[in-house]
């Protein structure tokens, strides 16, 4: 199984945050589970990436032109897979993945969260979706999609398509489990 995870990119954050990235990085190795990343060296981004690698799996980092040309490739990747641009990496990213992890990040990471997110929810594809959120970072988006669905603007099943952890070993028990089939209106047909 390989694993995207989307994660930040900042180098201004608070080391807890880091910390996960290496520990979520590990887990997906000990687990036997390959990464696809968005390909850059620094950060969580990284940090996953080297854990995964440390831990004997197979990293594929998937990164723009754009990106490389400012030397943040992770070009200790098993496989480096260069685009032209951002949504062709994202492309990518989502057709060699088998499931989606969400680490706390910024509004790229959010950006890649709902295209995941809603195209899950369209009943576009039935791969796991699971945000790890151990300090409440996303709290605040949980109760806008609440209020969203309170309003009508989102399906029945938007917390359907999505799973929610706040500990590594949960998030991974999350991804590795199958996620429920969705229809585009929001009845569950069961596992699939």
């Amino acid at each position: 199984m390989f694993v995207c995870v989307y994660c930040s990119s900042s180098q201004k954050i608070d080391r807890k945050y880091l910390d996960l990235a290496r520990d979520v990085g590990a887990e997906i190795a000990r687990r036997g589970h390959g990464l696809v990343s968005g390909g850059a060296i620094v950060s969580c981004m990284g940090e996953v990436a080297r854990a995964v690698r440390a831990g004997g799996g197979h990293t594929v980092a998937v990164i723009p032109q754009a990106l490389v040309d400012v030397e943040i490739a992770d070009t200790d990747s098993d496989e480096l897979i260069v685009t032209t641009d951002m949504r062709e990496r994202k492309g990518i990213m989502d057709a060699r993945a088998d499931a989606f992890l969400v680490l706390p990040g910024g509004i790229g990471t959010l950006e890649e969260l709902f295209e995941i997110w809603t195209t899950r929810v369209l009943g576009m594809h039935e791969r796991p979706l699971v945000v790890l959120d151990p300090w409440g970072l996303y709290g605040p988006l949980r109760d806008l999609v609440d209020g969203m669905y309170e309003q009508g603007f989102t399906r029945p099943n938007a917390f359907d398509a999505i799973s929610w952890a706040t500990t590594v070993d949960e998030a991974l028990d999350l991804v590795e489990r199958p996620a429920l089939r969705l229809t585009p209106t929001g009845e569950e047909l069961g596992e699939s």
